[in-house]
Formats: structure tokens, sequence, C-alpha cells
């Protein structure tokens, strides 16, 4: 069984920093079965904190299993109306919002049509993507440990030693073993808004990634900055998006990507899994994709539509966080975007650019991150002006 203390200790992070609830805000709570020990504690915490109400919203993957067997293909994308609704009634109620992630049924969806998985991309919706962009809600994501997932991660350990290793693991990474873990985000965001700002400053025309299988040129737009994972809404109130986080990110421009990329990890996405990830861009579109395992999801959600072939975000990460030297597959792209650099496919981030530029950022129903990064993976940045300026080498900031 996990401890009840540091089950109590990851609430209180996720509900007073990631989060930060304010006192009568509506708090939404995104779960899904085997995760009732976190969210019970989170909404417990969020009522400590005085929340006028919680509500739990709870995403079974074995209901999408049913639709992806039996249901008319021509219904596979359809998504109840109320879903946008709901959305949209978060920020017009200046909601918080708090998703636990990590993967509750592992296998639900294999031996299905990967082709049919793909066009069911529940529980992400087009205006959930939306709502972020409009920064009119505070919000969080952070892992919730089950089960299934710790035996996805840790094959070789019997159930309950799996999950409790993923357990130790998950309060690692939030530095649940520091004495004061928001004094040690709270430094390892000054640090990462610090790279960030360096990366703003200098206006690189495009980002360079180098290594085995990788050869990729990313366009940025002239407007585009840099950001760590501290954000405030348009009201004011001060979050962290992802608990855990070690990125600095940006949104390239959609029409100037170029080469061919190799993801450095396995990609966990629409229920369903991705090993070896393979993708060429000419133009900024994906022109080819292939994986040793799920190529055919890969290229369902890449024609979703139109933006979603191309890219929405680039991302560096450095060596000095702490999920990369666990050297652990987590199949969560909160964990494993957070251990190395990455890109997405589809939906941009307008509030990273200026807004003379803004009507230029890709849009897109996805956003799908998958990484690229590692200590054998050479970033350089490349100015206007023809020159080459090393950003990472071995993982490590060069500027």
């Amino acid at each position: 069984m996990p401890d009840p203390e540091t089950i109590q200790r990851l609430a209180e992070l996720i509900v007073r920093f990631g989060a930060n609830v304010q006192p009568g805000q509506i708090v939404t709570i995104n779960s899904e079965p085997g995760k009732e020990d976190l969210a019970r504690a989170v909404a417990d915490v969020a009522y400590q904190e005085q929340a006028r109400f919680v509500d739990l919203d709870v995403f079974d993957v074995y209901l999408k299993r049913s639709r992806v067997l039996h249901a008319d293909e021509a219904t596979l994308d359809f998504v109840p109306p109320w879903y946008g609704e709901r959305m949209r009634a978060l920020g017009e109620h200046r909601c918080a919002r708090i998703t636990l992630s990590g993967v509750a049924a592992p296998h639900a969806l294999e031996g299905l049509d990967p082709a049919r998985v793909g066009r069911d991309i529940l529980p992400a919706t087009r205006e959930g993507m939306e709502l972020l962009n409009a920064r009119s809600t505070n919000w969080t994501v952070s892992p919730s440990p089950t089960k299934e997932w710790a035996a996805l991660v840790h094959p070789r350990a019997d159930g309950e030693q799996a999950l409790e290793l993923l357990w130790e693991q998950i309060a690692r990474v939030c530095r649940l073993d520091e004495a004061d873990p928001v004094a040690a985000w709270t430094s390892r965001l000054d640090a990462l808004e610090a790279s960030a700002a360096k990366l703003s400053e200098r206006r690189f025309a495009a980002i360079h990634f180098e290594g085995p299988g990788t050869d990729l040129t990313v366009g940025l737009l002239p407007g585009g900055n840099w950001r760590g994972a501290r954000f405030s809404t348009v009201d004011g109130i001060v979050h962290v998006p992802n608990i855990p986080t070690e990125e600095v990110f940006t949104t390239p421009d959609p029409t100037r990507v170029d080469g061919v990329v190799r993801a450095t990890k396995p990609l966990f996405v629409a229920g369903a899994l991705i090993e070896r990830l393979r993708l060429r861009f000419e133009g900024g579109r994906a022109v080819q994709i292939d994986a040793d395992q799920g190529a055919d999801i890969a290229r369902a959600l890449a024609a979703r539509d139109e933006g979603a072939g191309r890219l929405g975000e680039v991302a560096l990460v450095d060596r000095e966080g702490r999920i990369g030297p666990l050297d652990t597959v987590f199949y969560d792209t909160l964990l494993d975007e957070n251990a190395a650099s990455h890109i997405a496919l589809g939906q941009g981030f307008g509030f990273l650019i200026d807004d003379a530029d803004r009507d230029a950022i890709n849009t897109s129903q996805i956003h799908v991150d998958f990484m690229i990064g590692g200590d054998d993976v050479a970033v350089t940045g490349m100015t206007t002006a023809g020159e080459t300026v090393p950003l990472l080498r071995q993982g490590t900031w060069q500027i």
C-alpha cells in the first residue's frame, strides 16, 4: 500500500502549489479508476483551502475500448457538445483544474485497429487547448501511481514491490523528499526561467537537433518567447501546470521544420504504445511516419486535421532535473517529456507569441509530445545572421 504520508504531501503540493487553489473556487479533478486515494486526498486539501465545490470527473479507458471495438466508423471522432460546453464553463467560472496522470489501464486497447484508436482522441478535446491559451483557469497535472502502471514500469517486481518502487520514484521527482518541497520547486523554477530568458533574448531563427537518427531543424517565429512552467492566469493566479517539470519551451514556426528525427523514448498516447517513432519533415509537415510499434496510430493522429502533422511545441530539457537520472521509461508523457528535450505535433501556445505573430501558430485538435533528446543529441541555436550557438551538449546548458 502507498504511504499515506506521501499521498498527503503530494496532495498538498498539487493543491497549494501546483494548482494554487484559491478560496471560493470550483475545483475539477480529472482522474481514472485506481487513483481514488490521491483523488480523495486532493479533494480534502482543496476543501481545506476553502474551495467552494470539488467536482470529480473519472475517465475509464475500457469504455474507449468498447467504442473503438464496436462503434460505427463515422462516429469515432464525434465528441458530444457538452464536453466543449463544460470546458468553456470552467473558463467562465475561473475554476481550478487538476489532472491525475499515469497509465491506469496500459493494455486496454491492445489488439484493436490502430487507425480506429487514432480517430478517438478522448479524453483530450479541442476546447481544452483553447482553455489553456485563454489562461482563464489555474491548473496542474501530477502523477498518480496505480498497480497497473507500476507493473508496466517495473515488470520484474511483484505487484506491491512495483507499486512501492513507483511511489518512491514519484516522491523523488516531485521533490517530496525535501524538507520544504515548495522551496525546492521555487529554486528549480527560478533556474528554468533564467534559461528561458536567455533563449528569448537571443531571438534564434531556428533550433537544430543532431544525434543518432536525428538531423532536424525547427524554425522559430520572430515573436516567439521561451518559458518555464510557471504560469499566471489573466486574473494573476500563479500556478505550475506540470508537477514535476524540468523544461523550457516555445511554439515554433509550423511551416519551417525540415529533416529527420527519432524518438528517444517510447510514447504512450491514445491508450496505445508507440515504440521507436521516426518522422521526416518537409516544409513543416511530417511527410513520413514510421515506428517499430504503433506507426498506424501515430499516422492516424497526424492526419487528424490540417495542423496535426505540424509542430506546436519545441522544448529543451537539461540534465539537472530528477527524472532523467532515474533512467526509467514511465510511459507517461508528463514524466518522460521532462526527462528529455521534446517536440509536439499539433496545437501551439498562443500565449508564448507576441501579438504580431500570434496568428502564425499551428492550430489542431491534438497536442502530442514525444521525446527526441538525450546526452547524445546536440542542440544548437541558429541566428538570423547564420551563426550557430551551442545550447545543450551532453545535456548541459552552454549559454
